[in-house]
């Protein structure tokens, strides 16, 4: 029973997180309820020993953080990295498009590396931040905004007018994947339709909006299905999931040494290549930060970092039911026997056998099993923050996950056991 209320604690906290935004503003929610407290970028720190911290960046990127001695020099940093962004549509700015004098569209840009069918045919919400005109021209006003309630749908064509769709049809991201809003009538007007509803939404006058970051999302919120409940079917899995169990480790962990910290970067589904992602001083910043707050000096801050060791937490892939040849032939990760090392001789993950070492020390201490992945020779797989965030912080790195099937879907599967069982070692290593 604790595995399964856990994991429809994940459904619940990844519904009310439906853009990187909205998962930053649960996490803090999260954090506060459990006497942790905000940083401001900008001002000065006060950090002392058994204090609980976060730090938000962009309102899309969160790292939390607790100190458990002072002794940070010898025992260092424990990180565990994930990422707070999905595979989705962002809305462009003039948005609003008509076909045939009556349909009402939105113009949308693929975000990242969705499968793009799973998007057809379901209802979709629309969720992100608005900026608002501030006092000061250099400072506007942020809100977030979630249009909860089934806004729009991307329409399939009737197999009757596209025959050949079952053996494969190449769907077009700016003529195929543009969602119908309505009916162009006096209750819908195609001008300025979306800064109607997000002024609606956010009460405000309609001149007051300057900007938006907006994104689609499936309305239909996930469930834990199967005959004994053991899966978890929901969108965001990839990586929200990693997010909420890395939170609750690093909240519920009675850690005695070092820094225990959580990093939560954005923008990991299209490279990390910003001032909120993995490849970005964000992260070392804050561990410096830390350091100075404590009173140490930057040759101790070094030797802080060169006694730290970073778990890169995102999803793996489970062998698939029905295509079971898509593995390698010798390892074989399956739903429901526990986390997943993942490891790339071409480095596309950190893990090495230093590295696998640990955490395999780690999931033994926790009482958990442990599975490892790698690509056929004959396949170009995937990569996460931890070879990008290795080159601005370079110390001990393993990539795990939790195994997953219909990564990148709209809806994908995971299992209840492997999400507690990855929480269990991430609050193993913080206590270790």
């Amino acid at each position: 029973m604790e595995q399964k209320k856990f994991a429809q604690d994940l459904v619940d906290f990844i519904y009310e997180s439906p853009t990187a935004f909205q998962a930053v503003e649960t996490s803090k929610k999260l954090l506060q309820k459990n006497g942790f407290r905000e940083l401001i970028l900008n001002e000065k720190w006060n950090v002392e020993v058994n204090g609980r911290y976060y730090v938000t960046k962009n309102s899309s990127a969160l790292v939390a953080f607790t100190v458990n001695s002072q002794d940070v020099e010898k025992e260092g940093f424990r990180i565990v990295g994930s990422h707070s962004d999905s595979p989705t549509f962002r809305i462009k700015p003039k948005a609003e498009m008509v076909a045939e004098g009556t349909y009402l569209k939105l113009n949308t840009e693929c975000y990242g590396g969705p499968i793009l069918n799973t998007w057809l045919d379901r209802p979709l919400a629309i969720a992100g931040r608005v900026v608002l005109k501030g006092e000061n021209a250099l400072r506007p006003v942020e809100k977030m905004v979630n249009i909860k309630k089934p806004i729009c749908i991307i329409p399939n064509v009737a197999i009757h007018m596209n025959r050949t769709v079952n053996e494969g049809y190449a769907l077009n991201k700016q003529k195929d994947m543009l969602p119908l809003v309505g009916l162009i009538n006096e209750n819908l007007e195609k001008d300025n339709f979306l800064l109607k509803q997000l002024a609606k939404e956010l009460d405000v006058e309609l001149e007051e909006i300057i900007d938006f970051d907006l994104f689609l999302y499936e309305f239909e919120k996930g469930s834990l299905i199967g005959p004994n409940e053991e899966f978890i079917s929901t969108g965001r899995l990839d990586n929200l999931s990693m997010a909420h169990s890395s939170l609750h480790a690093l909240i519920h962990a009675n850690g005695s040494k070092g820094v225990n910290v959580v990093a939560i970067f954005d923008n990991e589904e299209v490279g990390s290549s910003t001032k909120q992602g993995a490849d970005s001083n964000m992260l070392i910043n804050i561990l410096e930060r830390i350091c100075l707050s404590l009173q140490k000096s930057r040759e101790e801050f070094f030797s802080t970092i060169y006694s730290s060791f970073i778990i890169s937490a995102d999803l793996a892939h489970a062998v698939h039911p029905n295509m079971v040849d898509k593995h390698d032939p010798t390892s074989r990760p399956v739903m429901g026997k526990g986390p997943v090392i993942k490891i790339n001789a071409n480095q596309a993950y950190t893990s090495d056998a230093q590295s696998i070492s640990v955490y395999k020390s780690i999931c033994k201490e926790a009482g958990v099993n442990y599975q490892e992945f790698v690509n056929r020779s004959d396949e170009r797989g995937g990569s996460t923050i931890g070879p990008i965030s290795s080159t601005h912080l370079d110390i001990p790195s393993v990539d795990v996950g939790s195994p997953i099937l219909a990564m990148h879907s709209i809806r994908e599967l995971g299992n209840v056991e492997d999400h507690y069982n990855i929480y269990k070692t991430f609050n193993k290593f913080y206590e270790i």
